[in-house]
């Protein structure tokens, strides 16, 4: 904390009220980033009180972090300060909502479920079921950057965020983009937000195209010997007539783990997995949507392609609209199955081209081999895989640099080799020891200079989440 923090909660509350302020250590604790806890949380319930405290907090230099129900505050860097937290929850209102237009707009600290209700009373949704989506706050899920299933369909946030309003570092209340789809004023600054970590503006609403509820689904998996099979048969299914909604594949310690997952839940879904995985076995995940009828020829064709394929399945399973859904909760969730079940894993995002998405995944998993460290795999056919480094249980209770440095050495081998593929790698979530030995962000990337000149121009003073990012 800097010297100018450590006063300046009592100040910062008759700016803007005592009941929106707390410096208790106890409340503070709370909302720590990598183990470092703020001197103070602020709680804005409206946009002007947001720019109120940016204002304060540039005038006495303190370093502050925008958050909402910190699912995902483990993602990045330790901030190199961090004085005060400001807690997005209170502006959690639907702004507005034309179902005819297929637009909404939702402030930030607006929780995920709360928007998904009234969209799906309109038939509508929004296809963000990121990883803690339970949870998770409109403006965390756009902060965070990350995706779905459905971007193989729907794409990612940058392809159905319409517009945003948003504080920069000098406390400056700004809009970009609009509430209508067809919207052509400006530049599309709010796209720059996306995955920012809150590191460039506080944001405080967002505008977003819906997209029409299916009528109908249909999921398959389809089970093979060799990720390098199911990737091959992924290749056919894409030149096929078959246009899937979802297209994941899932490696065996994946599966286990969810299986395993479904086994201790005290809710388990209303379709159980019911252990239709072979064991050892890669597993394509492929989800259609449409009317009956195109579900029904989706099946039809999926056999006919199963059954004509030289890379062919060792098993496949047609699962109805139940059933998939049970899937797809688990799939859409893995994250949170996988850091419950190894707190300390080390799960990278990497994209590269799905054509070179084969190799790839079986250098990472040479790599891993030769670290002696178990893995798992989420591979999306979009060119997006999740690859996760796994410590061995028995080594949790004795953490230190010793126990850490086969992981800390795959981890920068997994980095090295991306590079040299020209593959785009950052590690969001591992252990906060292991940041203290590896950056997750990776190698320098040729346009990180053009990004420090992005967050200069936002955030001249390195106000928001200083370190996190870059």
């Amino acid at each position: 904390m800097t010297s100018a923090a450590s006063n300046f909660a009592a100040r910062l509350a008759s700016a803007i009220g005592a009941s929106r302020v707390s410096a208790d250590p106890a409340e503070c604790t709370e909302y720590a980033v990598d183990e470092i806890v703020p001197a103070a949380v602020a709680k804005p319930s409206a946009t002007e009180e947001v720019a109120e405290i940016v204002r304060f907090a540039a005038l006495e230099k303190l370093a502050l972090i925008p958050c909402g129900n910190r699912s995902k505050l483990e993602i990045g860097m330790p901030p190199s300060r961090y004085d005060l937290a400001l807690d997005m929850t209170g502006l959690n209102q639907i702004a507005h909502y034309d179902p005819g237009d297929l637009t909404v707009g939702v402030d930030a600290g607006a929780n995920f479920n709360d928007l998904a209700a009234p969209l799906f009373k309109q038939k509508q949704f929004l296809p963000l079921l990121v990883p803690f989506y339970f949870e998770s706050t409109i403006g965390g899920i756009i902060a965070s950057g990350l995706d779905s299933s459905l971007r193989h369909s729907c794409g990612t946030a940058r392809d159905f965020l319409i517009g945003a309003e948003f504080v920069d570092g000098t406390g400056r209340l700004c809009k970009s983009g609009g509430r209508v789809v067809k919207n052509v004023t400006g530049y599309d600054l709010h796209k720059l937000l996306i995955g920012s970590l809150g590191t460039v503006a506080v944001i405080t609403r967002l505008n977003f195209r819906t997209f029409p509820a299916p009528p109908a689904s249909r999921s398959f998996v389809l089970s093979f010997s060799a990720p390098r099979d199911a990737l091959v048969f992924s290749n056919l299914v894409e030149r096929s007539p078959i246009r899937p909604a979802s297209l994941d594949l899932v490696s065996p310690r994946l599966i286990e783990l969810f299986v395993e997952a479904e086994k201790n839940s005290s809710q388990p879904p209303t379709a159980a997995l019911k252990g239709e995985f072979p064991a050892g076995s890669w597993h394509l995940c492929v989800s259609v949507e449409g009317s009956p009828q195109v579900c029904e020829r989706a099946s039809r064709e999926f056999a006919e392609l199963a059954a004509s394929s030289t890379a062919k399945p060792a098993q496949f399973v047609t699962l109805n609209e139940n059933e998939g859904a049970g899937l797809w909760h688990y799939v859409s969730q893995f994250i949170s199955f996988l850091l419950e079940a190894c707190p300390l894993t080390a799960i990278f995002k990497i994209t590269i081209l799905p054509s070179r998405l084969a190799p790839l995944l079986e250098q990472l998993r040479a790599l891993a081999d030769q670290a002696s460290l178990p893995y798992a795999v989420l591979a999306r056919a979009c060119g997006v895989l999740y690859f996760s480094l796994l410590l061995p249980s028995d080594e949790h209770e004795s953490l230190n640099s010793a126990s850490l440095q086969p992981l800390a050495e795959a981890t920068s081998a997994v980095f090295s080799f991306c590079t040299s593929e020209n593959a785009c790698a950052y590690l969001p979530w591992c252990p906060n020891q292991l940041k203290r030995q590896v950056n997750t962000w990776g190698s320098p990337r040729a346009d990180f200079g053009l990004m420090r000149r992005l967050k200069s121009a936002f955030d001249p003073q390195n106000l928001f989440a200083p370190g996190r990012f870059l």
